[in-house]
């Protein structure tokens, strides 16, 4: 095989974009569904699915690793090997009696496999591509990834409950949609196995690096926790997200439930229907607004805006759960409403990390900060499926509603200069 040091990007980074983001969907948002389906209680499966966050909250303490040992191109391809094996191994142990405790082991061993394809993955794209390569394609890039979450959280949900349907059996159909997804990612290992590039920046490391990389990459570290009111910046990255943390975790089960159980009785179909199109093309809106709104004036000026968008929808959940209304074309506007919200609001939690991040370690103030970020939303999860089983749904969204209060007090007092994230005017001097 002939080693090319570079090649076209459209033969490689919207395949490898889309083989990041599927692996992340599937563990974080249609293992809930799934359990769901196959009757896992609302407690058990918000608690151990949220525990699948870890991998992303312990990321940056394993990334020196990808960096130092064996190349970049040599991760991404071993853990798509390894996210391939995941897959196959939910597929063949839903069937067993204790599908539980096997599915998860699997889905931990998916977890792991995604955060370390996502450290090489971003460093492969940034020694691959020069400057304007990179600003090109980072479009192309977050495209793909959005194309992985309408295939998995829409597309592939959709298919598992046309299965259900026909079938009538419930674990062959989920075991038959995780099949294709297995043999969908040995596909992947053997396209990119030909087709990534061979930069010359992706070489071994040499062993009188080891010691100087790692001095720094831990200086990093005591740097970004000795920055000014870095407790609070903490805890604003653990609140932001508080009631949407263990929102997301409910909203899926709750919209599946029956409805004598407080839920919508909605089929698995409708849910991939629901979340993985109309959602995701209302999150997509609200996060490209969100965007070009601070590109404009500020994240100064719109945070309080956008704290209010993430969280205030989150009261269609409470609408939604006292009617139980069975209309279709209602519940996917109050569902749209709230994620165009969530985007919306969640353009300023990004733009805010990223401006923490500032300096000479940005790349791994940003790894700590959104590990941070993932910590934020683990936690809350944890606790929802039991909160919502003690008191009911009802009770469990008013919560949610109130439970985003600390959120507002924490933003009082975050530092953050006017004009972060505007568009600067151009001069004549």
């Amino acid at each position: 095989m002939i080693k090319k040091e570079s090649r076209n990007p459209w033969l490689w980074v919207p395949s490898l974009y889309v083989a990041e983001g599927l692996p992340y969907v599937m563990v974080m948002m249609v293992s809930g569904i799934m359990y769901k389906r196959l009757n896992i209680s609302n407690t058990e499966l918000a608690l151990y699915t949220s525990w699948l966050y870890l991998p992303w909250v312990i990321k940056p303490l394993w990334s020196p690793v990808v960096d130092l040992l064996k190349t970049k191109r040599f991760w991404i391809l071993i853990m798509q090997f390894f996210i391939g094996v995941g897959l196959a191994g939910v597929a063949l142990t839903v069937p067993a009696d204790n599908f539980f405790r096997y599915t998860l082991a699997f889905f931990w061993l998916m977890a792991f496999s995604s955060a370390t394809q996502d450290i090489a993955a971003d460093g492969y794209y940034m020694i691959s591509l020069d400057k304007h390569q990179q600003a090109w394609f980072v479009g192309v890039r977050t495209l793909a990834y959005r194309i992985a979450f309408i295939s998995g959280q829409g597309l592939l949900v959709i298919l598992a409950g046309y299965l259900e349907e026909t079938t009538g059996d419930i674990p062959f159909a989920w075991m038959i949609t995780f099949l294709i997804l297995a043999a969908l990612f040995l596909f992947f290992v053997i396209y990119h196995l030909f087709i990534l590039p061979h930069p010359k920046q992706d070489a071994e490391r040499k062993e009188k690096d080891y010691k100087a990389f790692l001095t720094d990459y831990f200086k990093t570290f005591i740097i970004f926790f000795k920055r000014d009111k870095i407790l609070i910046i903490i805890a604003f990255i653990l609140l932001y997200r508080l009631g949407e943390g263990q929102l997301s975790k409910l909203a899926s089960p709750f919209l599946l439930d029956a409805y004598e159980k407080g839920g919508l009785a909605l089929t698995t179909s409708q849910v991939g229907l629901v979340y993985g199109t109309v959602g995701l093309i209302a999150l997509s809106l609200g996060g490209i607004l969100g965007g070009f709104a601070v590109a404009k004036q500020g994240l100064k000026f719109w945070i309080w805006w956008m704290l209010i968008a993430i969280n205030l929808p989150d009261a269609v959940y409470i609408f939604l759960a006292h009617t139980q209304t069975s209309n279709l074309l209602l519940i996917n506007i109050c569902i749209a409403v709230e994620q165009f919200g969530y985007g919306f609001g969640f353009a300023a939690f990004l733009l805010y990390i990223i401006y923490i991040s500032e300096g000479k370690f940005k790349t791994t103030h940003y790894a700590i900060a959104t590990a941070f970020m993932a910590l934020g939303n683990m936690l809350p999860g944890m606790i929802s499926g039991w909160l919502q089983e003690s008191v009911g749904y009802k009770q469990f969204f008013m919560l949610v509603l109130i439970s985003t209060i600390p959120s507002f007090i924490i933003t009082k007092f975050i530092p953050l200069d006017n004009d972060f994230g505007k568009k600067k005017e151009s001069t004549n001097e």
